[in-house]
């Protein structure tokens, strides 16, 4: 089932019925536009108007019956959000004057190039495709309801954040445009790409390609193919990425590792839709949606000369930020409830009790792996798991290895060393279990877990510095 592009649909008006026939084609060769409906007579446009869905028009300016100029009026005044080019037979400058003061978004002549020609079209369909976006946003921003949360299930969250996330994600799913989806490893930027495609009404399955490490020729082959004999071994022909993705969705994940030379492909295929297989010399269209994503900092490699501006604007049409866990610690106990369900049922056990301070004790940890280390975590400690209450030995252990194992400068790094006067050893201690009760969220168990002592040596100190 072929994808119905633009969203909304484009009127052809003109009395040729052999241009209208002519630029209807070129629009779904060059643009991959489909969604066109074509009219011969300027008397029958407002009634195809008011049936709704239309969202472009491009008008003939001389037409028998009623004039261009005239239904570009009318459509001002009765169908606003409806956008109109003016396309004609001459290059007048006093006539396209007047058809802008009218509210007209262009004017084309038909003798011009083809480039100018469809641009102007895909100019015009960009511009109502985010006018809509942003129509539909401010609607879902100020509801804060969501329409399909059953794209979201994999995401376990009660995140404020997140769920403003989610309704930025169903607004502009539907989109054409790139989508760019940035966050640390391991916070879920594929699954939020798998409930874009979801919610995108695309009828083609998600491809997932991790280009990290892929050299330039690799790199073309995965997405575009090759056609046989495209270079020694290539005895079959094989179809990219690209085209295995048909109808779908292309998920480019790690996208801040690619190469400038495979950046200016990739920015190619944005740009004009089309790609070339590997030993062809004939294009073929794109119609599947480009979703990519990165942990880097790609604002950052653009600064530096790494990743061009052009690239990085152009897949900032669209953009998701998941926040890390350490910026949701609220959601810990929900993930870790979650993830204990997952793994008592893959590895065919009961589901463990955890202890009642196992969130806090976890809250105090950073998660530079975020939501995949925990969810590493918690399936080791259930593989482990022998008694009705889930043991915290296994989750201590690794984040003691984590925070152990993290860079250390050559010689110990005396917190001290900087201060005038050295305090005495009794302020440091009542500062450091002050410390570390605040980390703890005023729980002394977890608190004097931290420290290395016993919660009655913790309990002991508490009530000297009370004193």
């Amino acid at each position: 089932m072929k994808t119905t592009y633009p969203g909304f649909g484009i009127l052809l008006v003109d009395d040729e019925p052999a241009w209208l026939r002519s630029f209807s084609l070129t629009l779904k060769s060059c643009a991959g536009i489909n969604n066109i409906i074509m009219c011969q007579d300027g008397r029958e446009v407002m009634e195809l108007l008011d049936q709704g869905n239309i969202g472009l028009v491009l008008l003939d300016l001389t037409m028998p019956q009623l004039s261009g100029e005239q239904l570009l009026q009318q459509i001002g005044e009765t169908h606003p959000e409806i956008m109109t080019i003016i396309v004609s037979g001459m290059n007048q400058l006093e006539t396209a004057v007047a058809c802008m003061k009218l509210g007209a978004f262009d004017y084309i002549v038909k003798t011009d190039e083809e480039d100018r020609l469809v641009g102007g079209v895909q100019r015009a369909i960009r511009i109502q495709e985010l006018q809509h976006e942003f129509r539909t946003m401010s609607d879902r921003m100020l509801s804060r309801e969501l329409k399909h949360p059953e794209a979201f299930t994999e995401m376990v969250t009660n995140d404020r954040g997140m769920h403003d996330l989610f309704n930025y994600v169903e607004a502009v799913s539907p989109s054409h445009q790139p989508l760019l989806i940035t966050g640390e490893s391991g916070v879920g930027k594929e699954l939020i790409a798998r409930a874009v495609h979801r919610l995108s009404g695309c009828h083609g399955p998600m491809v997932a390609v991790n280009v990290a490490g892929l050299d330039d020729t690799v790199f073309a082959d995965t997405l575009f193919g090759h056609v046989r004999g495209a270079y020694t071994g290539a005895d079959q022909a094989r179809p990219g990425m690209i085209e295995q993705a048909g109808d779908g969705t292309l998920f480019l994940d790690e996208i801040g590792d690619l190469s400038i030379a495979s950046q200016v492909k990739l920015l190619r295929l944005l740009q004009e839709g089309e790609f070339f297989p590997l030993g062809s010399d004939r294009p073929k269209r794109m119609n599947a949606r480009i979703v990519v994503a990165t942990h880097c900092d790609l604002a950052a490699k653009e600064a530096a000369g790494s990743f061009r501006r052009d690239l990085y604007y152009r897949l900032c049409t669209h953009r998701i930020h998941i926040p890390s866990l350490r910026e949701r610690p609220g959601d810990i106990a929900l993930l870790l409830d979650y993830f204990l369900e997952q793994a008592a049922k893959s590895l065919g056990k009961r589901k463990p009790t955890p202890p009642k301070e196992l969130p806090q004790v976890l809250a105090t940890y950073s998660f530079p792996g975020n939501v995949r280390e925990l969810r590493g975590m918690v399936y080791n400690a259930v593989s482990l798991h022998k008694e009705r209450i889930l043991s915290m030995d296994s989750f201590l252990k690794a984040i003691g290895q984590a925070r152990g194992g993290q860079a250390l400068p050559t010689q110990p790094q005396n917190p001290f060393s900087s201060f005038e006067r050295l305090p005495t050893f009794t302020e440091a201690a009542e500062l450091l279990v002050e410390e570390a009760v605040a980390r703890a969220n005023g729980v002394q168990a977890i608190a004097a877990r931290l420290l290395g002592i016993s919660p009655p040596a913790l309990n002991k100190r508490l009530k000297m510095s009370r004193k």
